[in-house]
């Protein structure tokens, strides 16, 4: 299926990267143009056939693109439409992979023309790895991408947008930016802060070696030092441009965490018992979504195999 006949990628990692796979994988004549900041990242990109054409600026990569991707760090977001701006194709569509919107609308916005739409998503789908070759053709199937208008966008562009992410196998839903970012703290962004801090406390206490959270890391552990592992600079970035909706969880987050120090510390079994029964039923809600699965390893070692067997 072709929505669009040139997309425009800019910035060649893990989400960029599957959307070009994702795309390949659909065939039709679909030309993919790209750039990145790293001359190795371009050059990469290019070799594994990510994109048809790579460009030092994205100035350049944007020239008669139907669709314009965003797929950089929201720091960087700004200074990238900003430099686009004069370049994009009139009827062209500009969105973004960010995990925060609000921020992202009151960046981008500004320097988007009155002649091209500006419609910023959220693929809620990717792993802890990052770069050009860590992404793949199935990234997106059977998960959601969320977008979120602003006030006055053009109907049609918007079921084009939709169309294009239903094609590389996402669920579409459309959404308020401001509560998306607050449902994006609580399935994503408080996840990782809270992974990062565990992995610090480890690493902080002086009784545990490193050498034993190395060698003794349980599932529990082991996972969190997988989410933990995702890109700093990425990440640096959310809770910068995130801070309302990431400060009323975590203070919501600290009330329960408190909750719970009070009971294992007063012997309150049934407390326990009761809050972890819930939150097993929130676990088991999304395995029977289809979001994850209940193999070992949450099925991604299978996954991660089948892959590797299809390259």
């Amino acid at each position: 299926m072709t929505v669009y006949k040139h997309v425009a990628l800019i910035g060649l990692g893990l989400i960029a990267g599957s959307v070009s796979l994702g795309i390949r994988r659909n065939g039709g004549d679909v030309r993919i143009t790209g750039t990145a900041r790293s001359p190795k990242t371009r050059q990469t990109a290019l070799e594994i056939g990510l994109v048809d054409e790579v460009f030092d600026s994205a100035a350049e990569a944007v020239k008669g693109a139907d669709l314009i991707i965003l797929a950089v760090p929201i720091g960087a977001m700004g200074d990238l439409a900003a430099e686009t701006a004069p370049h994009l194709k009139a009827g062209a569509t500009v969105t973004d992979v960010g995990s925060v919107k609000s921020a992202v609308i009151d960046i981008v916005g500004p320097h988007i023309p009155d002649n091209v739409h500006f419609i910023p998503g959220h693929p809620m789908a990717g792993t802890e790895k990052s770069g050009p070759e860590s992404g793949f053709a199935h990234l997106f199937d059977n998960r959601w991408c969320l977008l979120t208008p602003p006030k006055g966008t053009d109907a049609k562009a918007l079921a084009q947008l939709r169309e294009f992410w239903q094609s590389l196998g996402a669920m579409v839903e459309i959404m308020d930016a401001s509560h998306h970012d607050l449902v994006a703290v609580v399935i994503s962004h408080a996840p990782h802060l809270i992974a990062y801090t565990m992995v610090g406390v480890a690493d902080d206490m002086s009784r545990i070696t490193e050498q034993e959270v190395v060698n003794y890391s349980a599932a529990g552990f082991r996972d969190f030092t997988r989410i933990a592992a995702s890109d700093p600079t990425m990440w640096r970035d959310v809770f910068l441009h995130n801070k309302d909706a990431t400060l009323e969880v975590l203070g919501r987050f600290t009330e329960e965490l408190f909750a719970l120090q009070r009971a294992i510390r007063t012997g309150d079994g049934d407390f326990l018992f009761d809050y972890f029964t819930r939150t097993r039923d929130v676990r088991r809600s999304i395995i029977d979504a289809g979001q994850d699965t209940d193999a070992v390893d949450f099925g991604r070692a299978a996954a991660s195999a089948t892959e590797t067997e299809k390259k």
